[in-house]
């Protein structure tokens, strides 16, 4: 699979990274601003934060979408198997524990930073015809508020897991772009056009970058959503836990993706079909 490492300060930069995301809805970015020790720090911090009773007190609001969401409460849409995954959602505004707000908050502001100029980038890559049909460019449509930055803890494996269940099942991400340092281990995998599955290595220093439905549907399908999933460890490994941070650019509530649909209305849809919010 022909996934680009691209430099951000190369002079080509914004038509390579666009061409790896049309060609494989993934890319991976170097030569960024955000230090390696800063996302380290956020692993070890939230790292004790899952280990601990204390999470419980942060049990997730459905409507808010925001705090502590268990094991089992994620089942990917078209499973009937939950992920084996418990994980946090910090948005601006809402709880996180005090302790975590520093650092996390940190870490998000330059993550955000990097996600809106990644879709500036691949704005200025666009055919006429594609963004002719937006309602405000991509720069305009992008949300601080709905932006969501997740904190992912994939436990230790015990060996009574539900036959066929993953640390994460294959699923396309719901927003525009997602922006993922390097996680703590091994275990995402990349589909390809032709259906085969890769690896993605966990490189410190480089970032990856994919596609979600909703940069897929504003786009009319030039920018394919990205299939992936990550893959339960065996051996030692499967005794580790697994730290992830992806940031999910969204954009505005009422962003039309498509005519006569807008992005909170897409939003809504998904998160009932996997689980996170119960229709009222």
């Amino acid at each position: 699979m022909n996934v680009l490492k691209v430099d951000l300060q190369a002079s080509n930069a914004a038509e390579q990274f666009t061409r790896s995301l049309r060609e494989t809805g993934f890319g991976v970015v170097t030569n960024h601003d955000i230090p390696d020790k800063m996302i380290q720090n956020v692993y070890q911090e939230w790292k004790k934060f899952f280990d601990s009773d204390r999470k419980n007190d942060f049990l997730y609001d459905p409507k808010e979408q925001d705090g502590f969401f268990p094991i089992g409460q994620e089942t990917a849409k078209g499973y009937d198997r939950a992920d084996i995954k418990e994980f946090f959602h910090v948005y601006p505004g809402k709880r996180i524990p005090d302790e975590l707000r520093e650092v996390t908050f940190e870490l998000r502001t330059r993550l955000y930073d990097l996600a809106k100029h990644l879709l500036e980038m691949v704005q200025t890559q666009l055919p006429e015809h594609i963004s002719a049909g937006f309602d405000r460019s991509l720069k305009e449509m992008v949300s601080n508020d709905r932006t969501l930055f997740r904190i992912l803890h994939y436990p230790p494996l015990q060996g009574d897991e539900t036959p066929g269940a993953l640390r994460s099942q294959a699923h396309e991400d719901i927003n525009l772009l997602t922006v993922l340092p390097a996680a703590s281990t091994n275990g995402l995998q990349v589909k390809d056009v032709r259906g085969n599955w890769h690896t993605v290595p966990c490189d410190f220093g480089s970032i990856s970058i994919n596609t979600g439905d909703m940069i897929d549907m504003v786009t009319q399908g030039y920018l394919p959503a990205t299939t992936h999933r990550v893959m339960n460890p065996e051996g030692g490994a499967a005794r580790e836990s697994r730290m992830s941070i992806p940031l999910f650019l969204h954009p505005k509530a009422d962003v039309l993706l498509k005519p006569g649909f807008t992005a909170h209305d897409f939003l809504t849809q998904r998160l009932r079909e996997i689980g996170l919010m119960v229709k009222m």
